[in-house]
Parts: C-alpha cells; structure tokens; sequence
C-alpha cells in the first residue's frame, strides 16, 4: 500500500482516567477528543492495542479525503509506545503517516509547532514512542510553557490549566485539530507554515 494511500494514525497523548482529563500533560487527548467529534465518532476499545480508537475519514470528499485511526493510549504517557507500535502494525500504518499530538514545554503557552521526527525533549510519550517505533513520526507540539517559580516539571504537567489558560484553551484546541487536518491534506510544510506560531 503506497504512503498516499495509507491510512493516518493520529495520535493524542496523555494519561487515562478522570483524574488527567483536563491536566496539561492530557492536551493531546483533548485535540484527539475535538477531531473525534468533527468526524462524528465516539471513542471505543481497540481490539488489538491497549487504547481507545475512532476510525474515521477526514478532509473533503475527493483526492484530499484521508482514512484516519484517532487513538488515545490507556498506557499511562510513559508507556505510549507499546499501543501506539500495535495499532501501527494492525492498520498498517507508515511512521511517516502517523502524527503525536502532545504538551511542550519548550513553547509559549497555546504556540504551535509542527514537524518531523526530532529528539523528546524530555517528553515521556515520545521518548516511548521513538523507543517502540524510531523517530521519524510527526508531531503537533502544543505549548503550555514553562513552570513557575521553582516548581517541578512534572507537578506542572500534572495540574489543570489555570483559569487564564482556559479562556483561550478552546479555539487553541480547535487551531491544533485544524492544524492535524492540514498537515494530513496539504503536507508538512503548508501546515507549518499556516500553523507555526
């Protein structure tokens, strides 16, 4: 099956349960949640991999319109890899075709940035990611910014987004789903840069 045709594997990163929903860290499964919801899907237990899927098409009808499998791993982030590797090998997915949506903490708060392969920066997700499957996979990195003060890294992932963030966290989770739709339809370069900030 050539790339063109191949269907898209996107992926939102963050920790299941509602104890996560609405931390930092669980932005990607926000994204993923607003894409699930623009195709008319519900998420539902993956047969083959420990996550929850929505398959789906995305784009208008025509050359542009892209079969997609809309995943959110239930692994916890630092396991993402192991589900993420298992819906690629079922669907038969290229890793260039497959997308990580995910918090960076490197980028102003709501920035986006799009791209190819690359380190993890310290991110759990990707670092099992590229672990399970190699590097060369995109990536929707969403800013939340870095911590105040001296407070750790993972306690700032880990907490909800301030009453200030959540103002504006909607249409920034509606530009990143926009963001994934155009990277899927137009390419790289066109997506980064409409959506690069």
């Amino acid at each position: 099956m050539s790339e063109v045709n191949s269907p898209w594997l996107i992926v939102g990163l963050g920790n299941p349960g509602p104890d996560y929903a609405a931390n930092r860290h669980n932005v990607g499964f926000m994204v993923a949640d607003l894409l699930a919801e623009r195709i008319g899907g519900k998420f539902k237990r993956a047969q083959k991999a420990q996550a929850q899927i929505v398959e789906g098409r995305i784009g208008a009808p025509g050359p542009e319109n892209r079969r997609v499998i809309l995943a959110k791993p239930m692994s916890y982030m630092n396991l993402s890899g192991g589900p993420v590797s298992s819906l690629r090998d079922f669907y038969k997915v290229p890793v260039s075709n497959i997308v990580a949506i995910h918090d960076e903490l490197d980028i102003d708060y709501g920035m986006l940035r799009l791209k190819l392969g690359g380190g993890d920066n310290g991110h759990n997700g990707l670092k099992s990611m590229t672990k399970a499957m190699g590097a060369d996979y995109h990536r929707v990195r969403f800013g939340i910014g870095r911590p105040p003060g001296r407070m750790p890294v993972a306690d700032f992932v880990l907490k909800d987004f301030s009453s200030t963030e959540r103002k504006e966290l909607g249409y920034l989770v509606d530009r990143a789903a926009d963001a994934v739709e155009c990277l899927m339809a137009e390419g790289l370069e066109r997506a980064q840069s409409t959506y690069n900030s």
